[in-house]
């Protein structure tokens, strides 16, 4: 009879506790899954390496609320995480279709950004190596639209294959449908948290178009000699490399999520009433007929570059970076972020927000 009653209590608790291929992990650090260096933990945490995967956790875990980690390059912790977190693994790198001028490209979201650009560079295909160096994986990249240096991830942005996490049901948005827009997508807005992304689908050049417009781009490469004419994509990158390591801190070495601020847009107005007060003000005119003002000039001007707080800081070489110094906790870079946001609405009058994910 106790023979029986255990038997019956196994065959209760498998019911109740899916069987998976994967490891489930409980009460999980997640320090070493955001480039910040947080220490918060997660109920419920596993890897996923496949669309098949992903769809068998989803239906295993259908009432627990889920949170899906890339690089973690995009994000800051400031809590524990009561979800399910899915680790984005699916990898993959595959020509899909070729023409005269261009191909596309089929890349797992789980791949590196970077290893991606230079596997492009490899094969001579142009359109992301402007976007060389920039942390996080494949699939976080039209969450945020990424750009650098006069590139966006939607000039060269095909479609996109996703998996909606209440139905594990597989969805296709192409370009129309994703809602781009400054360091924006409708993954940021209607759909956050609603999809995970499987794989992304470029259009890459053959016959390359090279942008050095923005930026210290061109500097750099004449100051290597390089003329008009002999200019690669395989030299931009190398430039565009060059600059982001000079001014941005290795998030190995120094817990970064890269620029925490979006740059501001204002109205030609209100930048024409702001140039009268400050003559100096760095600025750029858009298509839009706004004004692009760099939001690490502002931080700058209010004094925050170099200023360390606790455990948290702007960064030295640039103050749109805010940076861990070990052991800050999210709350800490949130409150100093906040911090410095008021002091540049008081000083200027622009509100500046947060171009990464707080959570």
């Amino acid at each position: 009879m106790g023979r029986l009653f255990f038997t019956c209590s196994l065959i209760l608790k498998f019911l109740h506790e899916p069987l998976l291929p994967m490891d489930i992990y409980k009460n999980h650090s997640l320090k070493d899954y955001n480039t910040f260096g947080i220490n918060v933990r997660a109920s419920l945490f596993a890897k996923v390496y496949s669309m098949d995967e992903l769809r068998m956790l989803l239906l295993g875990y259908k009432n627990k609320r889920k949170l899906v980690l890339g690089g973690g390059s995009n994000v800051l912790l400031t809590k524990d995480i009561d979800h399910l977190v899915i680790f984005n693994s699916i990898k993959g790198f595959e020509l899909v279709r070729e023409y005269d001028n261009e191909s596309i490209v089929k890349v797992g979201s789980g791949e590196n950004w970077h290893e991606f650009v230079l596997k492009c560079l490899k094969y001579n295909l142009g359109g992301v190596e402007n976007l060389s160096l920039i942390p996080g994986t494949v699939g976080a990249a039209p969450i945020q639209n990424i750009g650098a240096y006069g590139v966006e991830l939607k000039d060269v942005f095909e479609r996109l294959e996703a998996v909606e996490l209440a139905t594990g049901k597989r969805y296709i948005f192409d370009r129309a449908a994703c809602k781009f827009a400054y360091r924006d997508s409708i993954f940021k807005g209607d759909l956050k948290g609603k999809f995970f992304i499987t794989s992304v689908y470029f259009k890459l050049s053959k016959q390359h178009d090279i942008n050095i417009s923005y930026g210290a781009i061109h500097e750099v490469l004449k100051a290597k000699g390089r003329t008009a004419s002999e200019i690669s994509i395989q030299d931009v990158s190398e430039a565009v490399i060059a600059i982001r390591q000079k001014k941005l801190p290795d998030p190995k070495v120094l817990g970064n999520s890269g620029s925490f601020f979006k740059n501001p847009e204002i109205t030609l107005a209100q930048f024409q009433e702001l140039h009268q007060q400050f003559p100096e003000i760095v600025h750029y005119p858009l298509p839009t007929g706004k004004i692009k003002i760099p939001a690490g000039w502002l931080i700058e001007q209010c004094g925050w570059k170099g200023k360390r707080v606790g455990n948290t800081g702007a960064y030295k070489k640039q103050a749109l970076v805010l940076v861990n110094y070990g052991g800050a906790s999210g709350q800490e870079v949130y409150q100093l972020a906040q911090k410095i946001a008021a002091s540049v609405e008081e000083k200027f009058g622009i509100q500046i927000v947060p171009e990464v994910n707080v959570i």
